[in-house]
């Protein structure tokens, strides 16, 4: 069940709006469509990794001479392969720095995780690369190592990174100042703003948590798999399922010393990606590989190398504060947020720290964020990264703050929320946006009010909870390229990875655009050679990013039309206008050409017809969210099994309404999941225990319930249609709204994810 709440602005849309069939669904469903794992060409080899046993272990010595010699193996690389690693280590830029990320790919000196790759091999077929891959042999000298965040950040703690120190940031310093100690903590983040200390001591009403969540994982079904090519030309080719066409290129070139210019990246379709797949992996080495032997290479990873070796999302150790009058005025807030990066420096904690406070207007407060290494796997994006954290901390006080005062707690978030102009943490104002529309959407639904209904069981207890959400949408930069057919159909090429109908969203705004219908559009992904630059397909940005691109294109192709229509009338282009799909004449009202008859006759009037357009995205239409669940929790057994679930989300102008509503029911799943069940596990020297989707416990459609969408329609200002980006922010609340609503059920606070039976039944016996 879905509802659309609308803001009316005046626009009429004929194609927008609608819901088409989306244009690469006949292959998906057919299994035409080309993934990852389809590349097949003469020649071939297949790689596999060798990787470490040890959390932390210097790497002494590596052998790969009796793998060499096995029949059937054609190359062997290791970390002294990789060009860039033979360079100084600059740690200004942590988050995209290559030669981290080629660290990552082959471990240089330490292996510093379980699973970390230490060298590749090729060889004609997968059975012969693993065998191969048992005769490497690798003399380690295991390290003390580190797992537990709180543990990562003392003084005494082993070092992951002996190079590695902190960097002071703050919004005046984006690239941050070295503090010159040594230390887990790769930077220190902070926002103030006011006098918060004593804004606290005047409160009528303070509360202070801590919380601690686990790695998850983003749960594409796809593994990581790469193809590459490195002819004899110098020029290398990759094909590989990624968000991101142009990421991939970059890191790659920057690897292996060489300018963007000679690495080709072509983007298969993807089986799901959700953030974990805008890194790369495993696209140098089948690269080096292929150097070596001058035949393709491809790498697959299996399902417990993505668990162990790939990016899940980070863990998390919190501290949240924050005060309140008795008219449930939030004065104040104090937010620690120690976010795990992994191995390596990068973790997410920056959005946290931007977003987790994001719908309350308060004016006073500090929230510092730490990215911590310690020796797990380096982490990677998880739809709005870092986000869902520091919600989760924010909400759960905010839930309690108005149990203490006796406020709804919808209505106590009604009186803090955020408003256009009013400031974000970072100090930017907000644009038109639509956090009051999301909570009224709320508070008027029937879902709200509704009975909770008897339970199940003597032992089973009912609740209901609430929790608000805030992304900021990305922006980046995107290319598109339209060229009309003597049909009068129009071909539509992007370099956006398609993820949730992105394909179709991009294909609607040109037809709405060009007065045709959607499909009429044919739109293709291209390779890094055949488009101009465009960003990953993450953020929540494609749709708009691509989209303007896609709208300034189609806009040159309707002047060309006009332009056209004009010759064929002998008259100047200023006495044609364009309605619908249709040339007018301005002096005769009885002359009109359609978009297929001027493209019928392009070739006499002209030639071909053609445009081009990018997009550089700095204003994007940030989003709200909100996640209303029921719940029954079992006492005797602590399980807890979701009821009923409604997301409620400012979605600007939803361009196909069926994808949006996916997103957001998706989100929502996940979010269950990461409340209750999902977690990586591991045993005492870094193992993870539940490398397998039969034991990392993702939701199935037996554990949740129908999932209502409500959309609530705020144009974005900065969009020419009003769309804003609809992908990540559904994620971000449920795990609050789950915590809440046990509150309501049980009476006690959950602060730690998941929430498992386990978890809930060791709470109660606790009396927490």
């Amino acid at each position: 069940m879905t509802t659309t709440i609308n803001r009316d602005t005046g626009q009429q849309f004929k194609v927008l709006g609608t819901r088409p069939i989306r244009h690469d669904g006949a292959d998906k469903v057919t299994g035409r469509a080309k993934y990852g794992a389809d590349i097949q060409m003469p020649g071939l080899l297949h790689g596999t990794i060798v990787r470490s046993p040890h959390a932390h272990a210097r790497i002494k010595r590596i052998d790969t001479s009796k793998a060499a010699r096995l029949a059937g193996v054609k190359a062997v690389v290791t970390a002294a392969d990789i060009p860039i690693l033979a360079k100084p280590l600059d740690l200004g830029d942590t988050l995209g720095n290559a030669r981290l990320l080629a660290e990552n790919c082959l471990a240089l000196k330490k292996a510093l995780y379980r699973g970390h790759a230490v060298a590749a091999i090729a060889a004609a077929n997968p059975h012969l690369a693993e065998e191969a891959a048992r005769l490497v042999e690798v003399e380690y000298e295991p390290l003390s190592a580190v797992f537990d965040i709180r543990e990562a950040m003392q003084p005494s703690a082993p070092l992951v990174q002996e190079h590695l120190t902190t960097r002071e940031i703050n919004e005046r310093n984006t690239r941050g100042q070295d503090s010159g100690q040594h230390s887990n903590v790769a930077s220190h983040l902070q926002f103030a703003q006011g006098d918060v200390e004593r804004a606290f001591t005047e409160a009528d009403v303070v509360v202070e948590r801590e919380f601690t969540t686990t790695a998850v994982h983003q749960g594409y079904i796809e593994p990581h798999v790469s193809t590459a090519f490195w002819a004899s030309d110098g020029r290398v080719t990759v094909w590989t399922s990624s968000q991101g066409a142009f990421g991939i290129r970059s890191m790659t070139a920057k690897m292996l010393g060489l300018p963007d210019s000679l690495v080709k990246v072509v983007p298969m379709e993807i089986g799901g990606g959700f953030g974990g797949k805008t890194t790369t992996y495993i696209d140098a080495v089948a690269a080096l590989l292929s150097k070596k032997t001058g035949r393709p290479v491809k790498i697959t990873m299996t399902r417990r190398e993505v668990f162990e070796a790939t990016g899940p999302t980070a863990g998390s150790y919190m501290r949240c504060k924050m005060a309140a009058k008795k008219d449930g005025t939030i004065t104040a807030a104090r937010l620690h947020l120690a976010y795990e990066a992994g191995a390596f420096p990068g973790s997410p904690v920056g959005a946290g720290a931007m977003y987790g406070l994001g719908p309350y207007k308060i004016a006073n407060f500090v929230v510092d964020g730490y990215d911590v290494v310690l020796n797990k796997p380096k982490v990677a994006a998880y739809r709005a990264p870092g986000t869902p954290q520091s919600c989760f901390a924010v909400e759960t006080v905010v839930d309690e703050l108005a149990a203490r005062i006796g406020m709804d707690p919808l209505i106590l978030r009604l009186k803090n929320a955020v408003r256009q102009s009013d400031r974000q943490v970072s100090g930017v104002p907000f644009p038109a946006i639509g956090c009051i529309d999301v909570e009224q959407a709320a508070q008027r639904h029937p879902h709200y009010a509704a009975p909770l209904g008897s339970p199940s069981s003597r032992s089973a207890r009912r609740g209901r909870g609430f929790a608000m959400a805030y992304w900021g949408n990305g922006g980046n930069s995107s290319s598109a390229t339209i060229s009309v057919n003597v049909d009068g159909t129009i071909n539509l090429i992007t370099g956006s990875v398609d993820i949730g109908g992105t394909r179709a969203a991009c294909a609607m705004q040109a037809a709405e655009v060009l007065g045709l219908r959607a499909e009429d559009v044919t739109p293709s992904v291209a390779d890094t050679d055949s488009i101009g630059y465009t960003g990953i397909t993450g953020g929540s940005r494609t749709a708009v990013g691509t989209g303007l691109a896609t709208i300034y294109a189609a806009q040159q192709i309707k002047e060309v039309m006009m332009k056209r229509a004009a010759t064929i009338w002998e008259t100047s282009p200023g006495e044609v206008e364009y309605h619908d799909g249709v040339c007018l004449s301005k002096r005769d009202p009885n002359a009109h050409l359609t978009f297929k008859e001027i493209a019928a006759k392009m070739m006499p009037t002209g030639g071909p017809i053609t445009a081009s357009a990018s997009s550089p995205v700095r204003n994007v239409g940030v989003s709200f969210s909100a996640a209303l669940v029921d719940i029954e929790v079992d006492t005797e057994t602590g399980k807890v099994d979701v009821l009923r679930a409604t997301a409620f989300q400012d979605v600007g102008m939803p361009a196909h309404p069926s994808y949006v509503e996916g997103q957001m029911q998706g989100g929502t799943a996940q979010g269950l999941g990461w409340a209750l069940s999902e977690e990586y596990v591991y045993d005492a020297s870094g193992g993870m225990l539940n490398p397998s989707y039969l034991d990392y416990r993702m939701p199935t459609a037996l554990d949740l319930p129908p999932i209502e969408a409500v959309m609530i329609t705020v144009p974005n200002p900065n969009h020419p249609f009003g769309l804003r980006g609809v992908g990540e922010v559904s994620i971000v609340p449920p795990m609050a709204a789950v915590a809440n609503a046990i509150y309501n059920a049980i009476g006690i606070r959950m602060t730690s994810l998941p929430m498992s039976p386990g978890a809930v039944l060791k709470a109660l016996k606790d009396g927490r």
